[in-house]
């Protein structure tokens, strides 16, 4: 079995131990938001919210995350010292959970997701960058086992926070969901070996800011990468609107159950737990833009079905196909960014493609709100429609230096 993955994956077994971890730490800041959205229908019950005004708490924490790379990027290109930055980030991102535990009021749950948005981005570019640091020539496969480790978390914390709310009010269900990811700090903080790189511009005598600037400059005048990012914004519009509202429209239309609610969101993220994995791997061998057009162009396909099923268990199998398709990619656009980006750029890279994410997001809760307040949760899912299939055409003109080289070795 082992011999069976490494042949698949081009990976020494022995070599993956950073790789996992990192993934599931990365899990652990999934875990966070998961049990957020999980709570966000009980939570604007018990504060009497429209749909727009919950809306408007996750556009915050997408506003957050937008703010978060300004910086995050510099920190880890710079300072290079990824593996405190994500012990970091779980950390503040745990206690913030904690005190939306105590929030009583919606004034009180501003600070707290605040604090959930910056440190959810403050991973993504010392974790992206550690890995296409540690495995250069696996980049694929090692950001799809961190992108697992994301699905993990967000489809066992929806499922543990739904049997929680069995027996907890919200509040107490925010606070004790929030204790694995103290742990989880920890055991990357006694785990993990630092990877410091050597300053930016110390070869050829420069400051490592000037450097950094001059290197920024250079990533968001690379049309290339810009491409990249606006079809990751679109795909990542999609993806956070059915986040938001799949359990909206669970709970409100379909009147689900909080268990069967758990159940119906991790089965979206059961549905990418091998799709990543494959994608990253195939990735690797057949080049980034197949994977990612096969992907979005069924994504596109089961978006636009979705509100045609009005039964629980045919629901929940069709949200779980969704995953499937929605979810494979996301490894793929991030070893794409890699591939494209230069090495001591790695971290600003992620930043810029995260940050492009973040402002193509952040008014899709507010806005998905307003419609749905006025026209229906189903209108809202044929703009989500539209949006991924956005994604789907940008696709097709982006370069993939990945793919040419695949071709170049089968015409050899």
């Amino acid at each position: 079995m082992l011999a069976t993955i490494e042949r698949l994956t081009g990976t020494p077994w022995k070599q993956q131990g950073p790789a996992v971890l990192v993934g599931l730490g990365h899990g652990a800041t999934h875990w966070i938001i998961a049990t957020f959205y999980v709570l966000l229908p009980y939570i604007s019950e018990t504060l009497g919210l429209s749909y727009a005004e919950a809306g408007g708490l996750v556009t915050l924490f997408h506003a957050a995350s937008f703010t978060a790379n300004l910086g995050s990027g510099a920190v880890v290109d710079i300072g290079g010292r990824r593996v405190r930055v994500l012990a970091a980030s779980l950390a503040v991102g745990a206690a913030a959970l904690v005190a939306v535990g105590f929030a009583g009021s919606v004034a009180w749950l501003v600070a707290p997701v605040v604090l959930i948005g910056l440190t959810n981005n403050l991973w993504h570019p010392a974790a992206i960058s550690f890995l296409s640091r540690r495995y250069p020539d696996a980049r694929g496969f090692a950001l799809s086992i961190h992108t697992l480790g994301a699905t993990v978390g967000d489809m066992l914390a929806p499922l543990a926070a739904g049997v929680l709310l069995l027996a907890l009010s919200w509040q107490g269900t925010a606070s004790l969901n929030a204790l694995p990811i103290f742990v989880m700090a920890a055991v990357l903080v006694l785990t993990l070996k630092e990877t410091k790189a050597a300053p930016i511009g110390r070869a050829d005598g420069q400051s490592s800011l000037h450097a950094y600037l001059q290197g920024v400059g250079g990533l968001v005048r690379d049309r290339n990468i810009i491409g990249l990012c606006a079809m990751a914004g679109f795909r990542s519009m999609t993806q956070n609107g059915l986040l938001v509202f799949i359990p909206l429209y669970l709970v409100g239309v379909l009147e689900a159950s909080p268990l069967v609610l758990g159940v119906a969101v991790m089965a979206m993220q059961a549905g990418g737990l091998f799709a990543g994995p494959i994608a990253g791997a195939w990735s690797d061998r057949a080049g980034r833009q197949p994977v990612v057009l096969a992907g979005l162009a069924a994504t596109t396909l089961l978006v636009a079905g979705l509100t045609l099923v009005e039964t629980m268990v045919p629901f929940i199998a069709f949200v779980a196909t969704l995953g499937f398709a929605l979810f494979s990619v996301r490894p793929v656009i991030h070893s794409w960014a890699m591939d494209l980006a230069a090495e001591d750029m790695s971290g600003s890279a992620v930043s810029v493609l995260f940050g492009t994410q973040s402002a193509f997001t952040v008014l899709v809760p507010v806005a998905g709100g307003l419609i749905a307040d006025v026209w229906g949760l189903t209108t809202v899912f044929y703009i989500l429609t539209v949006s991924i299939a956005v994604a789907t055409a940008i696709t097709f003109f982006l370069p993939d230096p990945r793919h040419r080289h695949a071709q170049e070795r089968k015409t050899q």
